[in-house]
């Protein structure tokens, strides 16, 4: 069995007027994520991890922001079509780990939702899927709600040697 391990990373301005995207999931705010999509910063860190993991460059040199058909897409879409390159190298998600870094609102409400819409979108199971959540404690631009971040580490398998 062939292993590969990816790593990836987004961030996102917060601003008033948009929604709040994460895990695929709309979540409560008065600010949301601000980007040429819908600026899911989880789904945008987990599509970077996948393609990171078999050196396929990344989210942007995919999915272009200077791209129209890319405005305002459901992140979701992008986190299909990267999964479809995935499997199309013979590989298949193991699990993921992945830390969201935002000081309001709490999404530990929102991570079992989050977990479910990541897992359909992968064809695994929810075990795979950890997502934890956690704040700047008032600190930088993270800890005073002017942006958002995620991280994500993912195992790729393949039954071929």
């Amino acid at each position: 069995m062939k292993i590969k391990i990816g790593f990836g990373v987004d961030v996102h301005q917060l601003v008033t007027g948009r929604d709040l995207i994460v895990g695929g999931v709309k979540i409560p705010s008065d600010l949301g994520a601000l980007g040429h999509s819908d600026a899911d910063v989880l789904l945008h860190s987990i599509c970077d991890a996948m393609l990171g993991a078999l050196n396929l460059r990344d989210i942007g040199f995919h999915f272009s922001d200077q791209d129209p058909k890319y405005k305002n897409i459901d992140s979701s879409i992008l986190l299909k079509d990267t999964y479809k390159l995935v499997k199309e190298k013979g590989f298949v998600l193991g699990n993921l780990d992945a830390t969201v870094i935002l000081e309001q609102p709490k999404l530990n409400p929102h991570i079992p939702a989050m977990q479910k819409k990541i897992a359909e979108l992968l064809e695994t199971d929810i075990d795979n899927v950890s997502i934890k959540a956690t704040t700047h404690e008032k600190v930088d631009s993270f800890g005073t709600r002017k942006a958002l971040k995620a991280y994500v580490v993912c195992l790729l398998t393949s039954p071929t040697q």
